[in-house]
């Protein structure tokens, strides 16, 4: 039907038509996305900026995600989103809680709720649950009263969008809708550039004629900045699993290299000198190889884990163990990095004031769901360490909800915690009179900061953990500090190589 089609009269938007103040009677099409997060939002708000003439909202049931949103105070960072909301919204951009009227008035809505990993009941640990993608079918199907185009935005298992076909399909009101799948590809902190150039764009269908149909009107809205040729289109569950998978095989890379970091450390090589010799093999590449203390964020783990139960769920075991080992090594380099700290200072951390320094998951962002920084937390406090926390996109509120969700560490459960955890203004407070300081995220900062100071105000001797390898270790040494880091020889163990560098 004609609700599905997409004026293709414009074809790559330049920035300046994409300044154009467009009526909003002129509006060709009207999407609606159910979810104001960390993809919902971004990718609505390049989608208002790269087409003026399509009027997009944001809902959400949360009136203060809402009400953040709508000021320049936006509820996530993300570097270049703000410049872009602030140039659509009020334009073709708009937030709204008003559910009912945007899912009625739009002709695409894009479900882009969380899925998190279930944490009871069948496939506990591991599968994801779907409920927010159910209920925002069924409410779909209660207040349409015109044929729609419903997008899984989500990262859902496959076989989720025939759930959310069928439940669509059941509204007594000979509606017509059609499911199709277009997962995110984007890293936190580079979101704006994946989003503005991607490297493609995934939208799954039926192949019927209006799947297919639906498929290509999708297509014209990305067309309008993506090459056409970067545009893929194929079957339903292809695209749902093709977003898991890739997941998987970037989390791999990371913990093959952590692997081989912990045998670095054992017989003196580096990391980092590995890395780039294997890199150099475009068979290989160079991408994802960085050493670290472990990764982080939504993805990774939630994907793997997903990936693991459709294995088991269909009887490949050995496939779920394979994918389920990338998991394992991720939680045996955050312990042995937590291990290295405490058997580095004596084997003992009991009193002592340690400098947390990066709490997201990676930098510039301030995600810090499943991030590697809250476990060497969880780790340190049991051991009764001091720590003093800096992170300059961080709120100590978000840093406990995640603490409290993922490591069930609260103040109800742990006594004097606020005591035992300092979070602190800037990096040189959080160093101020510790015994060590800990790089957790390799925000560019860091790199920069003035180490002279920090070690003249440091308890003796001064220990720093770089988490990240993103530091100059052999101007530390010559300062006066003893440094530890991933998959470098150890300068106990290993003096001579530590001199070489």
């Amino acid at each position: 039907t004609d609700t599905y089609l997409v004026s293709t009269s414009a074809t790559h938007t330049n920035d300046n038509n994409s300044n154009t103040k467009t009526k909003m009677t002129d509006f060709k099409l009207k999407i609606c996305c159910m979810g104001a997060g960390y993809v919902g939002g971004p990718t609505m708000a390049v989608i208002a900026k790269k087409c003026p003439d399509i009027k997009v909202t944001v809902c959400d049931i949360s009136q203060k995600q809402i009400d953040a949103w709508n000021t320049n105070d936006l509820p996530i960072y993300e570097p270049g989103l703000l410049e872009v909301v602030k140039e659509c919204r009020g334009t073709n951009l708009f937030f709204s809680t008003d559910l009912d009227t945007e899912i009625d008035a739009a002709d695409i809505i894009f479900i882009s709720v969380n899925t998190p990993t279930k944490t009871q009941g069948i496939g506990a640990g591991r599968a994801a649950n779907i409920k927010n993608c159910e209920l925002c079918a069924r409410h779909i199907a209660k207040v349409s009263t015109s044929d729609k185009i419903v997008v899984e935005k989500s990262t859902v298992p496959v076989k989720t969008a025939l759930a959310v076909e069928r439940i669509l399909r059941c509204n007594d009101k000979g509606i017509k809708f059609q499911v199709l799948s277009n997962p995110e590809f984007l890293a936190e902190g580079t979101a704006m550039d994946d989003l503005f150039a991607p490297d493609r764009v995934l939208i799954g269908g039926q192949q019927t004629p209006d799947g297919l149909k639906a498929a290509a009107a999708l297509s014209d809205v990305y067309a309008r900045w993506v090459p056409r040729e970067q545009v893929l289109t194929t079957n339903l569950w292809s695209s749902e699993l093709s977003k898991l998978v890739a997941n998987a095989f970037l989390a791999q890379r990371v913990s093959s290299i952590n692997s081989i970091s912990a045998l670095c450390e054992a017989t003196g090589a580096d990391v980092s000198e590995i890395s780039r010799a294997v890199g150099m093999d475009d068979r290989i590449g160079k991408r994802f190889l960085q050493s670290s203390v472990g990764f982080g964020g939504s993805c990774f783990q939630k994907d793997i884990l997903n990936l693991v139960y459709l294995c088991e769920t269909y009887g490949l075991q050995e496939c779920a163990d394979y994918w389920n080992q990338v998991i394992l090594m991720n939680d045996f380099q955050k312990k042995r990095f937590s291990e290295k700290v405490v058997s580095s200072m004596f084997n003992t951390v009991t009193g002592k004031k340690i400098a947390i320094l990066g709490y997201a998951f990676k930098k510039d962002t301030g995600d810090v769901r499943e991030t590697p920084s809250m476990f060497v937390l969880r780790d340190l406090l049991q051991e009764q360490a001091k720590l003093h926390i800096y992170d300059p996109k961080v709120s100590r509120e978000e840093m406990w909800s995640e603490m409290n969700y993922t490591c069930g560490v609260n103040h109800d459960n742990t006594p004097k915690l606020d005591e035992s955890v300092t979070t602190s203004p800037d990096a040189y407070a959080a160093c101020d009179g510790a015994h060590a300081l800990c790089t957790l995220t390799e925000w560019d900062e860091f790199k920069t900061l003035d180490y002279q100071k920090i070690f003249d105000s440091m308890a003796k001797p001064a220990f720093i953990f770089d988490g990240r390898n993103i530091l100059d270790h052999a101007a530390l040494r010559e300062i006066g500090f003893e440094v530890y880091a991933i998959g470098k020889p150890d300068p106990v163990k290993f003096p001579e190589a530590v001199l070489q560098k």
